[in-house]
């Protein structure tokens, strides 16, 4: 049964992916707010109808859309609202949003190539790039503002926006200062790290974001906020949460210094490190594997731990 707490109801909808359930959020304010929306299947929309009926909603009450990030299992039922019901979230959403053929060619173009440069398995380099039916979660919607460090939230007075970047170069979480609470979207999960997710340069032949790297950063920045409990985008409430940082970022460095081991054996190429850390789910979920791989790399490489050369094509990992 939904419930209300402190104007935040929780509803947990279905998804195919091995996370389980998303939660999305509905928060009651000077406009009646649905944080993120679920996958766009039959299924969702079903649990979504339901879930809010309990409420005694319906999806035409949901004023305004918040969205934490653009993954599929947070913005992909965006199709279930109105056209004219207003949507807010970091600027990064957009170009996904969009889903255009030029940027769905621009990016599996940059996934390619790279995965050339990892030394990636020719029939695996596939799994890294974007169908035209991925393309289908998205619909082209306008975010009606965007939402940057230290913003309020429209319709949300007392919420503020804290710029979570990491998991997606669009993540954000809001900050309630009342009673600290933080809708966290996937920068706070219970019981897994979320996978920092390799995305490609904001301009082309550009620099490619390094998400470990953010991702710790902004772990460390929800740490000068009190924060007493994160409404999480997958699982249970989390509680204690500068605890729960110090263990998630120890864990990390722990595999950061496994892969550090590896090559002081000898030099190695990135896929040749995944399929070490990973080698029960390398070949079937090849782009998050590589994807944790390159984060522990970045890692190591920025605390000059190890350097990097390419060498006939490709790139060498090695110890500094």
């Amino acid at each position: 049964m939904v419930n209300w707490e402190n104007k935040i109801a929780k509803i947990a909808l279905p998804t195919p992916f091995a996370v389980g359930d998303v939660n999305v959020y509905v928060v009651k304010g000077d406009a009646l707010t649905l944080i993120d929306t679920g996958l766009k299947t039959k299924e969702t929309k079903e649990a979504l109808d339901y879930k809010l009926g309990e409420l005694k909603l319906k999806v035409e009450d949901i004023e305004q859309i918040v969205l934490t990030h653009h993954h599929p299992d947070h913005a992909g039922a965006l199709d279930f609202f109105a056209q004219d019901v207003p949507l807010y979230g970091h600027k990064n959403n957009q170009r996904w949003l969009d889903g255009s053929d030029e940027f769905l060619h621009r990016c599996n173009q940059f996934f390619l190539e790279y995965a050339d440069l990892l030394g990636i398995e020719e029939e695996l380099k596939g799994k890294l790039t974007y169908s035209k039916e991925e393309r289908a979660f998205y619909n082209g919607r306008k975010l009606a503002a965007f939402l940057a460090e230290g913003d309020e939230i429209p319709g949300l007075p007392n919420w503020k926006t804290i710029e979570t970047l990491g998991h997606a170069q669009s993540h954000i979480s809001l900050y309630r200062e009342s009673d600290a609470v933080l809708i966290g979207g996937d920068h706070v999960i219970a019981k897994i790290s979320p996978n920092p997710i390799i995305e490609p340069p904001f301009s082309p032949g550009g620099e490619r974001p390094k998400p470990l790297l953010q991702y710790n950063e902004s772990l460390r920045k929800i740490l000068n906020f009190p924060i007493l409990k994160v409404y999480s985008g997958h699982g249970e409430e989390v509680e204690g949460v500068e605890e729960w940082v110090q263990f998630r970022m120890n864990r990390q460095h722990e595999r950061a210094m496994q892969v550090k081991k590896m090559l002081e054996e000898k030099p190695l190429t990135g896929f040749e490190i995944c399929k070490r850390l990973f080698p029960k789910v390398y070949r079937k979920e090849t782009d998050l594997t590589m994807w944790e791989t390159i984060g522990q790399l970045d890692y190591l490489e920025d605390l000059g731990e190890i350097k990097s050369e390419i060498q006939s094509g490709l790139t060498l990992f090695s110890i500094a």
